[in-house]
């Protein structure tokens, strides 16, 4: 971490400030438990810190310590309007490009407050004063657990301890992905001493699905397609067949990584319908030397880590498909082979 970074915020936090601080849309576990984690530590610093999610957010994050405080910006303008009007300090948690945040991306661009982004993706933008960003770090939460451990290595306590420890377990996959390391590992035995119960977060996490996501996971693996002659699987899902199983936000978190689960397969890509957004949401893994960071950055329009990346179509499904299967036989040759 860059000590210059830690002087300033250090230098800034002495005085009170009113903070915002923003997770990316649609937050997963590092986004929200980040955001929280950050926001209990800067009220105990006796800041005025409120978390601002650009919109709603799974049923099983619901648990985490402080969610309950969190505005959500698509359905209280109004109130985030007027906590923007008094910010004097941003933070920009788990993003790294204003895009990430929709309407909220104008908001904080015109803010006069100093804006710190702190993130673990790739190829950042220009748009925070502050800026402590690390592509080689397992996940935010773990960038956020330096970073209070350089402010304040006293101002831990249990409810961030389970914030943390939540984005650090699910960026990671269950501590199994590449960027796992003896220093994440490291961090989790401190998090353990400070409160956070692994076992509890993981069943509230992977052990609470409903019967109609388990449904839907069902229409998710009968619709996975291999191509042919190349270690790569795609999996689809219709509005229609979400509509059938009442899909809920956050229902088809995870079901990428099946498709990795295979002997053999090194790609898997999930394409997920979204009428009312009119474009196909999709997500990709990897594993071994294919970089799908730099695959949807080229192909849909997105971007993220080396082996795991997003991206959109606003083509039909079906189109999306075409689109996709083309663009992996043009790049087939970077595959490992077996």
């Amino acid at each position: 971490m860059d000590q210059a970074f830690i002087n300033t915020l250090e230098q800034t936090l002495q005085n009170p400030q009113k903070i915002l601080i923003i997770p990316h849309k649609n937050p997963d576990g590092d986004a929200l438990g980040s955001a929280l984690a950050l926001m209990h530590f800067l009220r105990n610093e006796q800041h005025h810190a409120i978390v601002v999610s650009p919109n709603d957010y799974p049923l099983f994050l619901k648990w985490l310590p402080g969610e309950k405080d969190i505005l959500i910006h698509s359905e209280n303008k109004a109130v985030v309007q007027k906590e923007f009007e008094a910010a004097t300090l941003i933070f920009a948690l788990d993003f790294n490009t204003l895009g990430r945040i929709d309407e909220l991306g104008e908001w904080v661009a015109q803010s006069k407050a100093l804006k710190v982004m702190i993130d673990h993706h790739e190829a950042p933008d220009d748009f925070a004063d502050l800026q402590y960003s690390d592509p080689q770090m397992s996940s935010t939460c773990e960038m956020i657990y330096h970073v209070i451990n350089q402010l304040n290595p006293k101002g831990f306590n249990e409810a961030i301890a389970n914030c943390l420890y939540t984005g650090i377990m699910t960026d990671t996959g269950s501590f199994k992905y590449p960027l796992t390391t003896a220093q994440t590992h490291k961090a989790i035995a401190k998090l353990i001493e400070y409160g956070a119960s692994g076992t509890s977060i993981h069943q509230k996490i992977y052990d609470s699905s409903s019967f109609n996501r388990l449904k839907l996971l069902g229409i998710a693996l009968s619709n996975m397609t291999q191509i042919t002659n190349i270690p790569v699987v795609y999996i689809t899902l219709s509005q229609k067949e979400l509509n059938s199983c009442n899909y809920q936000k956050g229902d088809t978190e995870g079901f990428v990584n099946y498709g990795l689960s295979l002997k053999g397969i090194q790609f898997s890509c999930i394409m997920i319908e979204n009428e009312q957004e009119g474009k196909i949401k999709m997500s990709f893994r990897s594993k071994g030397d294919f970089s799908v960071n730099d695959f949807a950055r080229t192909h849909f329009q997105g971007g993220g880590h080396f082996n795991a990346a997003g991206g959109m179509s606003t083509d039909s499904i079906e189109q999306t498909v075409l689109r996709f299967q083309k663009a992996v036989a043009e790049v087939s040759a970077q595959f490992q082979k077996e």
